[in-house]
């Protein structure tokens, strides 16, 4: 970490339920950030209400204020985690929405998507199968590169979820506590590079 201000991420958790296993995971995510040295915040999207996303809705009345200020906090941070449950082998739809319409902000003139695109993204999901919520995953790598947006390598799917934390809320010792570390070091990492590269 340079002696620069510190790497500032934000984890966007892709679901509102109480007790959600993706939001136990984003806690376990942010602990590891902090420990790299990164300052964290953590949001609900239950505070960005929008609309399904809808074309004729933006013609006649503009991008929604909430849009206009989730699209503000992604870029007043220097790199991005998700953590989404998965339903139906897919991201769920509060989370896609609430991306659909970040992507098309568009303030002082700068192109469609552009905070999205200024910094690097994360992916986690959590499930209580075997599979970690890895479909989902793979469905969210390929809508945000679409959107010319940079996520790195790696990721992590948590399988049987709820079994996976000690005493402390951190996940236990082995494969899944170590791929979170390296993901949130990865991310810090490519964080500073564009940083620099601004």
């Amino acid at each position: 970490m340079s002696l620069m201000n510190p790497i500032k991420i934000l984890v966007i958790p892709g679901s509102l339920r109480s007790g959600s296993l993706n939001i136990r995971l984003a806690g376990a995510a942010m602990a590891e950030l902090v420990e790299a040295g990164a300052e964290v915040s953590l949001i609900s999207l239950g505070d960005y209400p929008l609309p399904i996303y809808d074309g004729d809705l933006e013609a006649r009345s503009g991008v929604p204020a909430e849009a206009v200020n989730l699209k503000r906090q992604i870029e007043a941070h220097h790199g991005v985690l998700l953590v989404s449950p998965e339903y139906n082998s897919s991201p769920p739809p509060l989370l896609k929405n609430a991306l659909d319409w970040v992507t098309r902000v568009r303030e002082r003139g700068e192109p469609l998507g552009h905070a999205m695109r200024g910094r690097p993204f994360a992916l986690a999901a959590a499930s209580t199968g075997r599979f970690g919520g890895a479909r989902c995953l793979m469905m969210l790598r390929l809508m945000l590169s679409g959107c010319r947006v940079t996520v790195i390598p790696d990721q992590l799917a948590l399988s049987f979820a709820d079994q996976a934390y000690d005493d402390l809320d951190r996940l236990k010792p082995g494969a899944d506590r170590d791929m979170l570390k390296a993901m949130t070091r990865q991310l810090i990492d490519v964080a500073e590079r564009m940083r620099h590269h601004d």
